[in-house]
């Protein structure tokens, strides 16, 4: 009996391809997955590379800006900030406070060096009108040695007071408003409320003084907002307008403006036609 030699294990065709199929599955997926890692771990990497940009961005910005200004724009700007009331709104407030008054003068305290002395012509007249001798005549003799002596000064203290600690208030405006006859009137305005802190006449003035400020004003037919609105064209906030002589040619309101990049321009404008007679930067 003839036994066939034993067949050797054949795939089929068939079988054949579905192997290479799924081989050729698993590299494709493999592949798939490793693109995907590769783009994720871009990704975050692009990521944190953005961030990193944008980060130190801020926290530099500022100091840099801020160490730019001179030692003038950075006070300016200090004062202009914590300011909220106006020049408008003050010099309303300043007129309001003298009946018949014109202003002649207004001024925010702190924002140049020149700043008029404030404090003389308030503690000035402090004491002249505290210690008249109304007081002295009203305290007996040992008045001047025991709490009288404070007395004297009590009514002024009174005035005096807000006069002193205005600097503790925030920034102040001063303006000086004048009656017809001339007769300043000095009023101290808080420039982040809005109210009135002190306001008395001047009393360092004389005759000749009240003339010359009564003829000034008799000259000037623009008002100072309007002298404030031709200075701001250029764009700026006023910070000081005071009327003044303009050498023997009439009288001009001169204007203060701080612009965006905290320098301070005076323009002289004519208090008669309110043209620009003069223009003058101060870079520091």
């Amino acid at each position: 009996m003839r036994l066939d030699p034993r067949r050797k294990n054949r795939l089929s065709p068939r079988s054949r391809n579905l192997k290479v199929t799924g081989a050729a599955a698993c590299v494709a997926a493999a592949a798939l997955l490793l693109t995907a890692c590769g783009q994720s771990s871009d990704s975050a990497t692009s990521a944190a590379t953005e961030a990193a940009k944008v980060l130190p961005q801020k926290t530099t910005a500022s100091p840099s800006a801020t160490a730019d200004l001179t030692e003038a724009q950075q006070e300016r700007k200090r004062v202009l900030d914590a300011t909220e009331v106006t020049f408008d709104d003050a010099a309303t407030t300043a007129v309001g406070e003298v009946a018949g008054g014109k202003l002649v003068d207004l001024d925010l305290e702190g924002v140049d060096d020149d700043d008029r002395d404030e404090s003389p012509s308030p503690t000035g007249t402090g004491s002249p009108t505290g210690s008249p001798s109304p007081t002295d005549a009203a305290s007996p003799t040992g008045s001047p040695t025991g709490s009288p002596t404070g007395s004297p000064t009590g009514s002024p203290t009174a005035t005096g007071s807000p006069t002193a600690s205005p600097g503790a208030e925030g920034p102040v405006w001063v303006a000086e408003v004048a009656e017809k006859d001339g007769t300043v009137h000095t009023v101290r305005i808080n420039a982040v409320d809005g109210k009135v802190i002190d306001a008395r006449v001047d009393e360092d003035q004389d005759d000749q003084d009240k003339q010359q400020t009564a003829r000034w004003l008799s000259e000037a037919t623009q008002t100072p907002e309007q002298a404030a609105k031709v200075a701001t064209e250029k764009k700026g906030t006023v910070t000081s307008v005071s009327l003044d002589d303009n050498d023997g040619n009439g009288v001009i309101w001169s204007v203060d403006v701080v612009g965006s990049d905290w320098k301070k321009t005076t323009f002289d404008v004519d208090a008669k036609n309110d043209t620009i007679v003069r223009e003058e930067t101060d870079n520091d």
